[in-house]
């Protein structure tokens, strides 16, 4: 079974990976699919990392929002043909720098005890 430090550098790995195509601005991420696909995908990543951690270390550390983060996941899995691509585009760019900033600090707290 996989431990929340592992989980939680899933996390990081995929929102370095958004932010790194991100760059490329809104209209390329409007006008390309496999752009869409690619933060979709790590999107996945992402809530389904926040799903595996443990409902204590959730409990701990209620921000960032992994509820938000899982629902994500679910509406990317199983309702893709609703997806709004300006709201995928605002969690990309609004909603994602905070939760992985948070993420970063609970990484750094759990490494700093050692746990």
């Amino acid at each position: 079974m996989r431990d929340d430090r592992l989980w939680l550098l899933d996390i990081l790995e995929a929102a370095a990976r958004i932010e790194e195509h991100a760059a490329k601005g809104r209209e390329a991420f409007l006008r390309d699919e496999f752009l869409q696909v690619w933060m979709l995908h790590h999107l996945q990543i992402i809530g389904e990392a926040a799903a595996g951690l443990s409902q204590e270390l959730r409990a701990r550390h209620p921000q960032p929002s992994w509820r938000a983060a899982i629902a994500l996941r679910n509406v990317v899995v199983h309702q893709y043909f609703v997806l709004d691509l300006e709201e995928i585009w605002k969690a990309v760019t609004v909603h994602l720098p905070p939760f992985k900033r948070q993420v970063q600090q609970i990484l750094a707290e759990i490494d700093s005890q050692g746990i």
